[in-house]
Order: C-alpha cells, then sequence, then structure tokens
C-alpha cells in the first residue's frame, strides 16, 4: 500500500484516551501494516489510571485469546512436520482429554452428569472451536460448574481447569471455549517442550518478538500497561491481574504477554505466506489452506452471550454477516462495513484487543487496550473506527 493518513489515525488514537470515562479508554496502542513494512504505530494515553504513565509503542499487553493464534501457528509447524495428525484422537497426544465426556444435566445436589462422547476429539476440531469446550463467562453451564466448585476457573491455569465437560458431541457444532489450551498441550507432548519454549524458538525468534512470552521478564514488567475494569458507572478502576508466572499449564488459548509491534510482525508473517522478518514460519502452502473456512457445511460463528458481566458484554464482530472459522481465526465470509475484504482474518483478546487480517487488499492491523469487560462499546468503538480510517486512507 501507498500509505495511511498517519495525522488522521494519530488523531482517533487521541480521541479514544480523552472525554468521559465512559467513553474513553486509558491507553492505546496501534499499529497498521502490509506485507513490506508497518506503515504506522501509534500511542496515546497511559498505562494506568492510577499513575498516567504514558502508553508507549513498546508497552506490555496481556494478549488473552489473541494468544490462540499464535499456539495455533505451533501447531500448524508440527503438522508440516508430520509430528501431528490433525484428524486423530487428540487422545494419541494427550491421553487425559479421552476421560472428558458430554454434559448431560445437572443431578438434584447440582453435580454433573456426564455421558461418554461419540466421538473423539481431534486436534482439527480444537482448531476449529468444535470440539464441544466452552467458557465460564460464555456459557451459564460452565459458569454454574465453576462457581459450585466442581472445576477450577480456567484463569487458574491448571489441568483440572481445561477437565470440564463438552457441551455436546465432538464436531457436530462450533462453540468458542478452550480449545487452544488443549491444543498447546497437544505441542508440548509432540515437542517434549514447554510451549513457551517451543514459541520462543520457531515463532518468536524468526519475526523478531523480543518482547513476547508467557513470562514477564524485569523489563516487560517495566513496560506492562495495567489491566482496567469499567465500573457500572463508566469509570475506569486499575486492577492486579496477571496472568499466572509458574502455571502449571501455559495456557495457549490465553497466557502470552506481548507489544503491538511485536504482534504486527506475526499478522505481517501472515500476509507474507509464512515468511517472517528473519526466516520462514509456515510453508507457503500451509498459510494458503490455513486462511480459509476449515467448518463443515452449516457450520457457522455465533454470536457470544456474556454471563458474567465483570468479564464480557454479549460479543458479535458484524451482526448480520456470516462468519466462519480458520485455523484459527474468525472469517467475515462477506466484506465487512469497515471496508475489510470477503475471507480476512481476525479475532481478539479479552481485554479488548483486535486484529485482523486482509490478504486480498494486503493490509493488517491491531488496535490494543487494557480494559474489562471484553466487547467494551467505546473500546470496540474506537477500534473500528481505526480499522475503518485505515481503509479510507487506501
Amino acid at each position: 500500500m501507498s500509505g495511511v493518513d498517519s495525522d488522521r489515525l494519530r488523531a482517533l488514537l487521541d480521541d479514544a484516551v480523552t472525554g468521559p470515562d465512559s467513553d474513553r479508554v486509558p491507553g492505546v496502542v496501534a499499529s497498521v501494516t502490509d506485507a513490506t513494512e508497518t506503515v504506522f504505530t501509534g500511542a496515546a494515553g497511559s498505562t494506568s489510571v492510577a499513575d498516567d504513565r504514558p502508553m508507549t509503542a513498546d508497552t506490555v499487553v496481556a494478549l488473552y485469546s489473541a494468544s490462540k493464534p499464535l499456539t495455533g501457528t505451533a501447531v500448524l509447524q508440527c503438522v508440516e512436520e508430520g509430528l501431528i495428525d490433525l484428524d486423530a484422537p487428540a487422545a494419541q497426544y494427550v491421553p487425559e482429554i479421552a476421560e472428558i465426556g458430554v454434559l448431560d444435566g445437572f443431578e438434584p445436589d447440582g453435580s454433573p452428569r456426564i455421558r461418554p462422547a461419540a466421538t473423539p476429539v481431534t486436534t482439527r476440531m480444537l482448531l476449529l472451536h468444535t470440539a464441544g469446550f466452552a467458557y465460564p463467562f460464555f456459557d451459564e453451564n460452565y459458569r454454574s460448574l465453576v462457581r459450585q466448585g466442581h472445576y477450577p476457573d480456567v484463569v487458574t491455569a491448571t489441568r483440572a481447569s481445561l477437565m470440564t465437560p463438552l457441551l455436546f458431541d465432538p464436531g457436530t457444532r462450533w462453540n468458542y471455549g478452550s480449545n487452544m489450551d488443549w491444543a498447546g498441550l497437544v505441542v508440548e507432548a509432540v515437542r517434549g517442550a514447554r510451549l513457551g519454549e517451543v514459541l520462543a524458538e520457531r515463532v518468536f525468534a524468526p519475526l523478531g518478538m523480543d518482547d513476547s512470552g508467557f513470562l514477564l521478564t524485569d523489563a516487560m514488567q517495566e513496560r506492562r500497561a495495567a489491566v482496567h475494569l469499567r465500573r457500572p458507572d463508566g469509570s475506569l478502576k486499575a486492577t492486579g491481574i496477571v496472568m499466572p508466572q509458574n502455571p502449571e499449564v501455559q495456557m495457549g488459548g490465553q497466557g502470552l504477554y506481548s507489544t503491538v509491534p511485536d504482534y504486527i510482525r506475526f499478522l505481517r508473517m501472515w500476509l507474507r505466506g509464512g515468511a517472517g522478518d528473519g526466516g520462514r514460519v509456515l510453508r507457503s502452502d500451509t498459510v494458503e489452506w490455513a486462511a480459509r473456512n476449515g467448518l463443515a457445511e452449516r457450520q457457522r460463528v455465533t454470536a457470544l452471550r456474556g454471563v458474567d458481566p465483570v468479564i464480557t458484554h454479549d460479543a458479535e464482530f458484524f451482526p448480520g454477516l456470516p462468519k466462519s472459522w480458520a485455523y484459527t481465526f474468525m472469517v467475515n465470509d462477506d466484506a465487512a462495513p469497515t471496508g475489510r475484504s470477503a475471507g480476512s482474518l481476525a479475532w481478539a483478546g479479552l481485554a479488548n484487543l483486535y486484529f485482523w487480517i486482509d490478504r486480498s487488499a494486503d493490509i493488517a492491523g491491531m488496535w490494543a487496550c487494557q480494559v474489562l469487560p471484553f466487547a467494551d462499546p467505546a473500546a470496540l468503538r474506537h477500534a473500528l473506527d481505526f480499522e475503518s480510517a485505515v481503509y479510507r486512507s487506501m
């Protein structure tokens, strides 16, 4: 692309951190790239409402679910090397997943009634979110199981937290959940190393992602933005939320920290067909099939219904437009009102981080803040305004 209107994009970032609390975020970093280079990076606001340290391009943020595509990339590398058969039972790599059955109601005392699954979970199902797993903030049954103490919350990053029952027989429909945490365990099993080590060697190093990982270094901690909570009255409160730093499971679906410039290098790799700034990460043919809808006919991505208002609102990107799922991104099947081309890849992180990869238009971008609940109306509006402005510049 020939360039973007940097002044306009910076003004939008300034708008996002000014005005009444209910209409702003504390701080934001955003960036845009084409397949050749980063064409815009900007930051505005502060890392915390408690101390007003300025948000900068190298501010470290919790990725939450923006971790998933990084883990998915590690899985795809294993597939390339013949280490993983996507259609073999995942229990071939992580035997404990075979112990998980399907939720079939509740006993009078509130304990779950579980039946055997009709088919085994496969790694392909984990990548596509068709295995049957959910999240306690997007499903009332899961929320009940956690609140009543039958399973730990996924925030504990324990193996026990991943043993929650399936909502349906594997492969029968799409549902967003803890699939990629299991996929990370599959990678660990075939690589014989922790997921963080695998990502550092095989994804972060060839991409030059020096500020990314599960564990916060001292330098990363000094630059970390606080995760904020928006109270019901719209005001913002800095929290002490930090992802577990010595977890039993390095959660491939939620546990990574990074910076926006680091993540932009990852997005650019997908624009380039798998080539990173410092080496190839995926084969070009892998990118071609992995960047397409992998769901079965009549399976579609559905709206996410929030059941824990502290964590998330109801969430749906581009309501009314059909959406599917690739390996492992959402796909907008039709062109989006922001200008995003049909067939583009995208997803988000719980603290209102949003990114997209438009391979048709050769453009990718990320807009990142650290605010809960997810799908915060102000944050989402500012993110979509930023994306729209990028396309108008083109």
